[in-house]
């Protein structure tokens, strides 16, 4: 195993101070927030480039504010508006600016739908004024205000409205929209979940037009589920939800005229999905993504909005997959920016405004993580990337012809940026393994810090008195590639004695799980079984992300098989230590690790003696058209690929003791899978515990549910591990 170079500094600092501490983390302790973070919530830059918003919420009374910063003295300039002042709002949990800034938008009484999706009671407020003005009495989805700030385009009920401030009146702009059919401005269930949108329209820069996607559901197979609630009797939840190898629905582009209030429908040809549109700068171009079924083939087109022709900008194929990003960006002639896996690795790519390349802007063995924009006046290029390894994330810059790269923030661990509008300044968030979120205030040109924002130092010191292990990070060399790895040993751990391994993993497509940041609720977890004798292992296999496009992809049309044989190989090697105990292995995951950790227990029956598996995945045919036929074709095309990996094919393998967890109101990966799981383990005989929380999602939180949850997971751990 070889070790990372900064792998000495953890062992430094609170760690080395903490491990002698006598108090335990408790499951309660961690869900119900004692080890919460403080941040920087829904930070705005305002168009000065001077100033910057924050949304403000008083634990105490419950109310919000929009409060206003000055970015070079960090002083509070004014609150806005606070809920305090308003009689029609308890409280508001989010907002947006109209493009003058004159207007904000407040979001009130939000309620989920899926796991991006909402309903909610939107209110316009004029900050000159001080008027509220209330959209619509109903609950509404996506609002967007126009860019004179004069009307509100909304979603009600699959239909598509229009709403005037001054007059308050309400025009529809669709009316053919009816649930588990047709769906206009908003997307349906496996775009919202898979392509991570869910407003299906867009303004373009004067107001004149709006663009949006009508969806066509009447084919795509229903699927129901029972809410079992608090009635006599349970109800049928009914919604259209696309398996792999099944129809998807037919989706559409239309134009709307604001002035004349007409609707015109977009030519694209023979398209199958369009998971992006996006308006130029020009008011009358729109930008279109499409993408086929396997989508290996990915278009952008030019849409004329005066005519509706249809122009293609460029075009990338991938003997896989591409990948659908949010980083195409316009710059002021209409030239465009783009990130591309097409030389092996994640980087940014220059087009001028007919699609042509103009060059490549990065380069090298390293990932682009994240894009954040383009400073015209110093013509400089800001992003995050892993050029400080693949665990870590930098801020750098550089000019758009790819020289004179900067480093504006690349203390190891993770940095990402919130730039001014006008490049003058970034807010850096960054946090380590042993380091909580600090918020920074740097010079954009330079990366020189100005002044320190919030950090967490009051969490660290709460954290002095309870028992913390480090994360001590490595490679470990399995099946000829060099994963990244993490471990965390018992509290007072010696060298001379045998301590069982947990395994935790998720292992999904371009996924990482061996990341320097700050600890999540898993982690606390984690502590809290390393003070009992546990030592905790997570490695990122083949598949996973952040190493490149081959290492990425060579999971292509066989999901969790060459995963599965990492997982196996790691408990393996791992076992040779001489503080582990090769007869007590245990390996957990949640969705696609749940899956992860079902196939390890049957395939390396002679390695594991103990997994849990939450919500997992036990068919690829069960799960949905976008995600899976990405990665594995279609059940027709790839049935061995499918079946192979299945683990209800193979139930008789078992050996070890396992836990199994659902949601019964999972509408992602559905509580089908335990279901099929759990009677092939009936039939093969086979001995094994389990658990269905009624009613709850793919996240099985609410109320007592995760202490619960964890509760059962901990003492199943030390019965049998």
């Amino acid at each position: 195993m070889k070790r990372f170079p900064f792998f000495l500094f953890l062992l430094v600092g609170i760690f080395g101070n903490l491990i002698a501490q006598q108090k335990k983390i408790t499951i309660e302790e961690i869900y119900q927030g004692t080890f919460r973070t403080e941040g920087l919530d829904a930070l705005r830059s305002l168009k000065n480039g001077k100033q910057y918003t924050i949304l403000n919420v008083d634990r105490g009374n419950g109310s919000s504010s929009i409060d206003k910063y000055d970015y070079e003295t960090q002083q509070k300039v004014e609150t806005v508006v606070s809920s305090s002042d308003l009689a029609e709002i308890q409280n508001f949990t989010s907002y947006e600016f109209s493009e003058d800034e004159s207007k904000l938008l407040l979001a009130t009484e939000v309620e989920s739908i899926f796991r991006r999706s909402t309903l909610g009671v939107y209110y316009v407020y004029d900050i000159a004024t001080k008027s509220l003005t209330k959209i619509s009495d109903a609950k509404i989805q996506e609002p967007e205000l126009s860019p004179n700030g004069k009307q509100v385009a909304y979603v009600a009920n699959n239909n598509m409205y229009l709403f005037d401030i001054a007059s308050k009146d309400t025009k529809q702009i669709t009316a053919d929209g009816v649930k588990n059919k047709i769906i206009n401005g908003v997307t349906d269930w496996v775009y919202e979940e898979e392509f991570a949108f869910v407003q299906a329209f867009a303004w373009n820069s004067n107001g004149t037009k709006i663009a949006f996607l009508r969806f066509d559901e009447t084919n795509v197979p229903e699927f129901s589920m029972d809410v079992y609630g608090t009635e006599l009797y349970q109800k049928p939840y009914v919604f259209k939800y696309p398996k792999a190898g099944e129809e998807n629905a037919i989706v559409t582009l239309h134009m709307f005229d604001v002035k004349a209030g007409s609707t015109s429908k977009v030519d694209l040809g023979d398209v199958y999905y369009i998971p992006r549109i996006k308006w130029r700068n020009h008011p009358d171009h729109l930008s279109v993504q499409t993408i086929n079924r396997h989508q290996n083939h990915l278009k952008l087109h030019s849409v004329n909005a005066t005519d509706n022709s249809v122009s293609l900008l460029m075009e990338e194929r991938d003997a896989a997959y591409v990948d659908v990003t949010d980083n195409l960006t316009f710059l002021a002639d209409d030239s465009f920016i783009w990130t591309s896996e097409k030389d092996g690795y994640n980087h940014i790519y220059l087009y001028d405004e007919d699609g042509k390349l103009k060059n490549q802007i990065t380069k090298g063995s390293w990932e682009v993580t994240d894009y954040y924009g383009y400073d015209q006046n110093e013509d400089r290029v800001y992003y995050q990337s892993t050029e400080n390894g693949s665990i870590n994330r930098g801020v750098y810059s550089v000019r758009s012809n790819g020289k004179g790269k900067r480093e504006l923030a690349v203390e190891e661990g993770v940095n990402s940026a919130d730039f001014s509008s006008d490049f003058t300044y970034f807010i850096n968030s960054y946090s380590s393994a042993t380091v909580p979120y600090r918020y920074t205030l740097q010079q954009a040109l330079t990366g020189k810090k100005v002044k320190d924002i919030k950090d967490n130092s009051e969490l660290l010191t709460k954290l002095e008195g309870y028992q913390m292990n480090p994360k001590e990070f490595s490679t470990i060399t399995i099946n000829g590639n060099d994963l990244n790895m993490y471990m965390i040993k018992p509290t007072d751990f010696d060298n001379s004695k045998k301590y069982p391994l947990l395994l935790y993993q998720y292992s999904g497509p371009g996924s990482q799980s061996v990341s320097n940041r700050w600890l999540g609720a898993n982690d606390y977890w984690h502590q809290m079984l390393a003070s009992e004798g546990y030592v905790i292992a997570c490695v990122d296999g083949r598949g996973t992300g952040f190493k490149g496009r081959d290492f990425k992809k060579v999971t292509y049309l066989n999901l969790v098989k060459y995963e599965t044989e990492d997982q196996i190989a790691v408990a393996k090697q791992l076992s040779e230590l001489p503080f582990i105990d090769e007869e007590r292995t245990g390996i957990w995951g949640w969705s696609f690790g749940g899956h992860m950790a079902t196939n390890s227990i049957l395939k390396g029956n002679d390695t594991f003696e103990m997994a849990i598996a939450v919500a997992p995945v036990t068919s690829w045919r069960f799960y949905d058209t976008i995600y899976t036929e990405r990665f594995m074709r279609t059940p027709e095309e790839n049935p061995s690929g499918y079946d192979d990996n299945s683990p209800f094919n193979y139930p008789e393998l078992l050996k070890g003791k396992y836990l199994l967890i659902h949601g019964s109101g999972d509408d992602n990966v559905h509580v089908q899978n335990s279901m099929r799981m759990i009677e092939a383990l009936v039939q093969a005989n086979k001995q094994f515990d389990w658990a269905i929380y009624p009613d709850k999602n793919h996240g099985i939180y609410g109320g007592n549910t995760r202490i619960h949850l964890f509760t059962k997971m901990t003492n199943f751990i030390k019965e049998n591990l």
